[in-house]
Protein backbone atom coordinates (compact mmCIF):
# COMPACT_ATOMS: atom_id res chain seq x y z
CA UNK A 1 0.00 0.00 0.00
CA UNK A 2 1.67 3.69 -1.19
CA UNK A 3 2.28 5.89 2.03
CA UNK A 4 -0.53 8.91 2.19
CA UNK A 5 -0.05 11.95 2.87
CA UNK A 6 -0.56 11.81 6.39
CA UNK A 7 2.27 8.89 6.31
CA UNK A 8 4.87 11.45 4.53
CA UNK A 9 3.87 14.40 7.04
CA UNK A 10 4.47 11.99 9.98
CA UNK A 11 8.01 11.03 8.26
CA UNK A 12 8.88 14.57 7.20
CA UNK A 13 8.51 15.25 11.12
CA UNK A 14 10.53 11.81 12.33
CA UNK A 15 13.17 13.35 10.40
CA UNK A 16 12.72 16.95 11.76
CA UNK A 17 12.38 18.29 8.54
CA UNK A 18 10.03 21.41 8.42
CA UNK A 19 7.41 21.92 5.78
CA UNK A 20 4.78 24.19 5.16
CA UNK A 21 1.03 22.51 2.44
CA UNK A 22 -1.16 24.68 1.07
CA UNK A 23 -4.65 22.74 -0.32
CA UNK A 24 -5.87 23.69 -3.17
CA UNK A 25 -7.99 22.58 -6.16
CA UNK A 26 -6.29 19.42 -8.11
CA UNK A 27 -3.92 20.63 -10.80
CA UNK A 28 -2.82 18.45 -13.54
CA UNK A 29 -0.35 20.43 -15.79
CA UNK A 30 2.30 23.25 -14.70
CA UNK A 31 0.06 25.71 -16.56
CA UNK A 32 -3.03 25.27 -14.31
CA UNK A 33 -1.01 25.43 -11.19
CA UNK A 34 0.44 28.85 -12.27
CA UNK A 35 -1.94 30.43 -10.04
CA UNK A 36 0.14 28.94 -7.14
CA UNK A 37 3.08 30.95 -8.28
CA UNK A 38 1.40 34.12 -7.24
CA UNK A 39 0.72 32.71 -3.92
CA UNK A 40 3.58 30.76 -2.57
CA UNK A 41 7.10 31.67 -2.72
CA UNK A 42 10.20 29.46 -3.84
CA UNK A 43 10.96 27.64 -6.66
CA UNK A 44 7.69 25.51 -8.79
CA UNK A 45 8.52 22.57 -10.30
CA UNK A 46 7.40 20.08 -12.63
CA UNK A 47 8.62 15.98 -12.67
CA UNK A 48 9.13 13.60 -15.19
CA UNK A 49 9.22 9.95 -14.82
CA UNK A 50 10.97 8.63 -17.61
CA UNK A 51 12.70 5.53 -18.23
CA UNK A 52 15.69 4.71 -20.69
CA UNK A 53 16.23 1.49 -22.91
CA UNK A 54 17.50 -0.75 -20.55
CA UNK A 55 14.18 -0.21 -18.00
CA UNK A 56 15.96 2.72 -15.61
CA UNK A 57 13.68 4.46 -14.48
CA UNK A 58 14.55 8.24 -13.45
CA UNK A 59 12.71 10.93 -11.93
CA UNK A 60 13.81 13.85 -13.45
CA UNK A 61 12.43 17.17 -10.96
CA UNK A 62 12.97 20.99 -12.18
CA UNK A 63 11.46 24.26 -12.29
CA UNK A 64 8.07 24.66 -13.84
CA UNK A 65 8.86 25.90 -16.70
CA UNK A 66 13.06 24.95 -17.87
CA UNK A 67 13.22 23.56 -20.98
CA UNK A 68 14.24 20.12 -21.12
CA UNK A 69 14.83 18.42 -24.44
CA UNK A 70 14.04 14.68 -24.44
CA UNK A 71 16.01 13.52 -27.46
CA UNK A 72 19.58 15.13 -25.08
CA UNK A 73 18.13 14.15 -21.81
CA UNK A 74 19.86 10.77 -22.02
CA UNK A 75 23.29 11.79 -22.29
CA UNK A 76 22.86 14.17 -18.91
CA UNK A 77 21.54 11.91 -16.94
CA UNK A 78 23.24 8.76 -17.84
CA UNK A 79 20.21 6.76 -19.32
CA UNK A 80 21.05 3.84 -21.77
CA UNK A 81 19.72 5.51 -24.97
CA UNK A 82 16.67 7.68 -25.48
CA UNK A 83 14.40 8.06 -22.55
CA UNK A 84 10.38 7.70 -23.19
CA UNK A 85 7.50 8.51 -20.72
CA UNK A 86 6.49 5.77 -17.88
CA UNK A 87 3.10 4.32 -18.26
CA UNK A 88 0.38 5.58 -15.63
CA UNK A 89 0.82 1.59 -14.26
CA UNK A 90 4.28 1.67 -13.66
CA UNK A 91 4.21 5.21 -12.52
CA UNK A 92 1.76 4.11 -9.51
CA UNK A 93 3.43 0.21 -9.35
CA UNK A 94 6.89 2.33 -8.68
CA UNK A 95 6.07 5.66 -7.14
CA UNK A 96 2.37 5.01 -5.74
CA UNK A 97 1.18 8.19 -7.62
CA UNK A 98 -1.58 9.08 -10.41
CA UNK A 99 -0.22 11.05 -12.84
CA UNK A 100 -0.78 14.56 -11.98
CA UNK A 101 0.86 13.93 -9.05
CA UNK A 102 4.34 13.56 -9.29
CA UNK A 103 6.21 14.13 -6.65
CA UNK A 104 10.14 13.91 -5.06
CA UNK A 105 7.77 12.98 -1.73
CA UNK A 106 6.73 9.45 -3.77
CA UNK A 107 10.16 8.35 -3.45
CA UNK A 108 9.13 7.11 0.25
CA UNK A 109 7.03 4.44 -1.95
CA UNK A 110 10.42 3.46 -4.06
CA UNK A 111 11.30 0.92 -1.17
CA UNK A 112 13.32 -1.08 -4.21
CA UNK A 113 15.46 1.98 -5.15
CA UNK A 114 14.05 1.67 -8.77
CA UNK A 115 14.01 5.30 -9.27
CA UNK A 116 17.17 7.22 -9.80
CA UNK A 117 15.97 11.02 -8.71
CA UNK A 118 17.23 13.72 -10.59
CA UNK A 119 17.48 17.30 -9.54
CA UNK A 120 18.15 20.08 -12.50
CA UNK A 121 20.73 21.91 -11.20
CA UNK A 122 18.96 25.47 -11.59
CA UNK A 123 15.96 24.61 -9.39
CA UNK A 124 18.57 23.71 -6.61
CA UNK A 125 19.59 27.25 -6.65
CA UNK A 126 15.98 28.12 -5.04
CA UNK A 127 16.07 28.11 -1.12
CA UNK A 128 12.47 26.81 -1.30
CA UNK A 129 11.38 24.17 -3.38
CA UNK A 130 7.28 23.23 -3.83
CA UNK A 131 5.70 19.59 -4.52
CA UNK A 132 2.85 18.03 -4.37
CA UNK A 133 2.54 15.97 -1.15
CA UNK A 134 1.70 13.00 -2.84
CA UNK A 135 -1.68 13.82 -4.58
CA UNK A 136 -2.28 16.95 -6.60
CA UNK A 137 -4.70 18.91 -4.56
CA UNK A 138 -2.05 20.11 -2.23
CA UNK A 139 1.29 22.15 -2.63
CA UNK A 140 4.01 21.53 -0.27
CA UNK A 141 6.53 23.77 0.33
CA UNK A 142 10.61 22.36 1.77
CA UNK A 143 13.79 24.08 1.75
CA UNK A 144 16.53 22.57 -0.67
CA UNK A 145 18.21 21.08 2.06
CA UNK A 146 15.48 19.51 3.89
CA UNK A 147 14.46 17.53 -0.06
CA UNK A 148 17.64 16.25 -0.22
CA UNK A 149 18.05 15.13 3.24
CA UNK A 150 14.75 13.37 2.86
CA UNK A 151 15.65 11.87 -0.51
CA UNK A 152 18.80 10.54 1.22
CA UNK A 153 16.45 9.49 4.33
CA UNK A 154 14.53 7.13 1.19
CA UNK A 155 17.87 5.34 0.24
CA UNK A 156 18.57 7.22 -2.63
CA UNK A 157 21.64 9.46 -3.51
CA UNK A 158 19.90 12.71 -5.67
CA UNK A 159 22.11 13.34 -8.84
CA UNK A 160 22.17 17.21 -9.24
CA UNK A 161 22.47 17.61 -13.09
CA UNK A 162 22.07 20.70 -15.07
CA UNK A 163 19.26 19.11 -17.13
CA UNK A 164 17.69 21.84 -17.92
CA UNK A 165 18.39 24.53 -21.04
CA UNK A 166 18.35 26.67 -18.82
CA UNK A 167 20.56 25.15 -15.92
CA UNK A 168 23.43 24.48 -18.71
CA UNK A 169 23.09 28.14 -20.04
CA UNK A 170 24.09 29.37 -16.71
CA UNK A 171 26.93 26.94 -16.47
CA UNK A 172 25.72 25.52 -13.34
CA UNK A 173 28.02 22.43 -11.51
CA UNK A 174 27.14 19.33 -10.80
CA UNK A 175 26.66 18.05 -6.89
Amino acid sequence: MPATREDLMNRLKELGIETSTMDHEPVFTVSESSKLDRELEGGHTKNLFVKDKKGRLFLVVALAHATIDLKQLHKVIGAQGRVSFGNAELLEEVLGVKPGSVTPFALINDTEHRVTPVLDAAMMAFETLNYHPLSNDATTSISRDDLLAFVRACGHEPQVLPVSEEARAAGEETA
